[in-house]
């Protein structure tokens, strides 16, 4: 339908047919629906007794995980509000790595307690505005429960990858899996004036099918998914001093057309010399430095190949240009692109350089380097989807890691923090005036949705055990949550579960934005591919308005619908 507007009796059409406009209440409880679902399909995932899913897509591959993030990026939304949740779940990922599933269930909350306000006809305005005052509340009183911890305290950090890891497949393995994670961390960690920066890629994760999740380890180096070029070349070198090259050790085809007019073998011969020549010569400036490996980013021409195994020179080549990166920062080595500029101090050390076998796969090892700034985690799982999923799960540990040693504080899991904020804005809501004071009760309530779903999901009774966390909580415990595992209501502080501040105030930020700007929506006008008739101006053809809509798929099959007049 068009919107159209009656001007003294004559119709305005402003929009083009077959476009589609919902408004006020209809638009907002059809969005606010729409966000629910997918809060709904998700929110089972949570915490250690959370479920998987599995997902396949339109060429059957099949993924198997309950990280959040990856459940929506997978199974493709189409609805213009569920998008944005899956949006402020990528978000949370990118940001801070967890608690993608948290944000996307408490913003589906928050907009569900929102339509209770809205049929009692509270402005959603006025709902927005006490929500973002109730998150920053909320934030304001998690930062007064968390704990400061050292940025390098190892058991810290073990304890917060543990918990991130405990919800997902790996769990049986997480303290072998946290202590790599930890290590790998520490490595990469910059140190700045106020604390620490990590950059996540620097720790480059490989995956391999084969073996099992313990089989898993951290090196202190770089493995690259690459072989040997020449087997003439030797496997493994000790000591090794490593040259990092960006251009091809072949000789360049000329940019323009060239004839060469040979009358005679004899040029021929010396034509094909002097190509040798000028490769003999590189691999001489390769030699000269005292390398014995070289990583080169391009191609190696056969004759180069000959002569580099003749010296004794490990070669890899092909490599890729963020390994490239990584293969620097790791040993020390500066990339080269002209060979003339390639002297000893430019060359990187490793203890080990060393092609194994991996399951079918031939791969390098890079090892034992000195300081590296950049190390790799080899994930091995006994098949594709378990090693896929540990890759997901070892990434949402990292980024946890990372964001304490960035801003050392944590708080307890297990929904303790959620409770004990919700407790504490119900009283400070008592102090607000107005219809506000109704909104900041509904933040506590969508708040308390995470421990109930954590309950829910370990098949506890979630009114009794909200009941019995409430009342622990205002004795003065704010370190009690749900222990999910053993079924019951305890301290979080004897169980270990701890994680950052900054997820939890990721997540609460997230899912009020969220959660704010659907609930804004008061009219969505959705425009019809290809709607309407001819363009504007092309009066005289009005006749065929109603035909070109109908006959659309006319149209589509190369017959224009001119010629059906």
């Amino acid at each position: 339908m068009s919107i159209q507007a009656s001007a003294g009796g004559i119709p305005v059409v402003i929009l083009k047919d077959g476009a589609t406009q919902t408004k006020g209440r209809d638009a907002q409880k059809n969005n606010i629906t729409a966000a629910k679902l997918i809060s709904e399909i998700i929110h089972t995932s949570l915490g250690p007794r959370g479920m998987d899913k599995m997902l396949v897509d339109s060429l059957g591959d099949v993924t198997i995980t309950n990280d959040g993030a990856t459940i929506l990026k997978e199974i493709d939304v189409q609805h213009p509000a569920a998008k944005m949740l899956v949006e402020i779940s990528k978000a949370t990922d990118n940001e801070v790595g967890d608690g993608t599933t948290s944000a996307v269930v408490l913003a589906g909350a928050l907009l569900e307690n929102a339509e209770s306000l809205i049929l009692q006809d509270v402005h959603p305005t006025i709902i927005v505005d006490g929500y973002r005052k109730a998150a920053q509340k909320a934030k304001e009183f998690l930062a007064k429960i968390a704990d400061k911890v050292a940025a390098t305290d190892k058991d810290v950090l073990e304890r917060i990858a543990k918990t991130s890891m405990q919800t997902k497949l790996v769990r049986r393995d997480s303290a072998s899996l946290a202590d790599m994670i930890v290590k790998a961390v520490v490595a990469v960690a910059e140190k700045a004036d106020d604390g620490y920066v990590v950059d996540i890629d620097d720790i480059k994760v490989e995956k391999k099918a084969g073996g099992s999740i313990k089989d898993s380890v951290y090196t202190k180096g770089i493995v690259l998914d690459k072989e040997v070029v020449h087997s003439g070349m030797p496997k493994k070198i000790e000591r090794a001093k490593i040259a990092i090259i960006n251009n091809a050790l072949e000789i360049d085809k000329t940019e323009f057309d060239a004839k060469i007019n040979i009358q005679n073998p004899q040029q021929m011969k010396s034509f094909l010399d002097e190509e040798n020549r000028m490769i003999k010569n590189m691999v001489d400036k390769v030699i000269a430095s005292g390398a014995n490996v070289l990583f080169c980013q391009k191609g190696i021409d056969d004759m180069a190949q000959h002569y580099l195994a003749k010296a004794g020179i490990l070669t890899v080549r092909r490599i890729k240009e963020s390994d490239m990166a990584k293969l620097a920062k790791a040993t020390g080595a500066r990339i080269i692109t002209n060979l003339d500029d390639l002297f000893e101090k430019d060359l990187g050390t490793a203890e080990i350089v060393e092609e194994r076998k991996v399951e079918t796969d031939r791969w390098v090892f890079v090892e034992g380097c000195k300081h590296p700034k950049a190390v790799t985690l080899l994930v091995r799982g006994g098949s594709q989807r378990v090693v896929d999923e540990v890759e997901r799960s070892v990434h949402d540990a990292l980024m946890v890691v990372k964001d304490v040693m960035e801003n050392p504080m944590i708080v307890a899991g297990g929904g303790a923090p959620e409770t004990y904020a919700a407790t504490k804005l119900r009283e400070w809501a008592k102090s607000l005036e107005g219809r506000e004071q109704l909104a900041v009760e509904k933040f506590a309530d969508s708040l308390e949705v995470i421990p109930i779903t954590l309950a829910e999901n370990a098949g506890m009774d979630p009114i009794d055990t909200l009941a019995s966390l409430r009342s622990k909580q205002l004795k003065g415990n704010k370190w009690t949550g749900i222990d999910v595992m053993k079924g019951q209501v305890a301290s979080m502080h004897a169980t270990d579960i701890f994680e950052p501040l900054s997820v939890k105030n990721q997540i609460i930020s997230s899912a009020t934005e969220a959660a704010s700007m659907i609930l804004r929506i008061d009219d969505v006008i959705a425009v019809a591919k290809g709607a309407g008739g001819p363009p504007p101006g092309m009066g005289g053809m009005g006749g065929m308005e109603g035909m070109g809509g109908g006959m659309g798929g006319m149209g589509g099959m190369g017959m224009p619908p001119m010629g059906m007049e």
